[in-house]
């Protein structure tokens, strides 16, 4: 059929037949990786999902998912949908392999604070480079970069992953020359790229559902601008060179049948190891500096004040103590 996500390592719940309390769902950073399914139905019952081929039908509870993803000649009923919604899970449309993505459906989610936050630091040029140094900072740990330029870091950057790229192919004994594919064609490319496309595209996946599940736009970047996923790309760098370049490099000198799929099982197990979805929502509130116990209230809504900045919502302004109750 395709493959399932880490349940093998970090167990899943119970489906359950009464609807989903919110309240109740599985934290994000304690959620499967991902779920990678095609040629396949996928339709609801009770709180699971039931994935059904010609190989048979398998359960998969949605409370405790983080991402779906959906290949070709996959088809999903709305109650499956709906359910999926319910508990706070994303979905992403892919391509063949799990390489491209085509289109995702948000999870609930029920604060902007971090997203008002997001906004905030990447609109003033002072703080987003801040913010960016930050992201380069993780990267260099006990070297100050307080001072450099953004060209400078993406030079200092760059030397990083190349040396990365020339230890992994020396340790593993890959041939490596440089990062080159075809974002058409998948087959396109050596072993060793192709391999790398399919393990960024998995760390993608993963942390775009992440950063959806906290509230974030995937498309206010601060190191990339002009895409729906920069935000995406900037976290997912953080951790490329410890995850998905090391299974790249690890599965293409195995020379597999099928590269896509060992990637995205080995991608499974490294990302449950990490964790991955730990560290996201752990560094993301790193670099907006929110402290990790901050609770924006799940179902809070405020109205925006330009004086005091929010007033409380629910109330029927203009009375004579301007706070009459709807």
């Amino acid at each position: 059929m395709n493959e399932l996500g880490s349940e093998s390592k970090g167990g899943s719940a119970l489906p359950s037949a009464s609807p989903v309390d919110v309240m109740d769902l599985t934290r994000s950073s304690d959620r499967l990786s991902f779920l990678y399914f095609d040629r396949c139905r996928i339709n609801q019952e009770d709180n699971a999902l039931t994935i059904i081929d010609d190989e048979g039908t398998i359960r998969v509870p949605t409370a405790s998912l983080s991402v779906l993803m959906l290949g070709p000649g996959t088809s999903i009923t709305h109650k499956a949908m709906v359910t999926i919604g319910e508990s706070g899970a994303t979905v992403v449309w892919v391509g063949e392999r799990g390489v491209r993505m085509y289109a995702a459906g948000r999870p609930l989610t029920h604060s902007s604070s971090l997203l008002q936050i997001q906004a905030k630091l990447v609109s003033n040029t002072r703080t987003r480079l801040r913010v960016a140094r930050a992201m380069y900072g993780m990267r260099f740990p006990g070297e100050d970069v307080s001072a450099l330029t953004m060209q400078q870091l993406r030079g200092k950057e760059g030397a990083r992953v190349r040396k990365v790229y020339q230890r992994l192919a020396k340790e593993t004994g890959v041939s490596w020359n440089r990062r080159e594919y075809n974002p058409d064609d998948f087959d396109d490319a050596s072993d060793i790229n192709m391999a790398l496309s399919a393990a960024h595209a998995c760390l993608y996946g993963v942390v775009h559902a992440a950063i959806v599940a906290l509230g974030c736009s995937p498309g206010l970047g601060f190191v990339h601008t002009g895409h729906e996923r920069s935000f995406v790309y900037d976290i997912a760098d953080l951790y490329k060179a410890e995850l998905s370049i090391p299974v790249a490099f690890k599965v293409a000198a195995d020379h597999p049948v099928d590269i896509g799929q060992v990637v995205r099982r080995e991608m499974r197990d490294a990302m449950y190891d990490l964790p991955i979805l730990d560290r996201v929502v752990s560094d993301i509130k790193y670099l907006f500096t929110v402290e990790e116990n901050d609770d924006p209230g799940l179902n809070h809504v405020g109205i925006w004040d330009e004086r005091v900045g929010e007033v409380p919502a629910g109330r029927l302004y203009g009375e004579v103590d301007d706070g009459g109750r709807q």
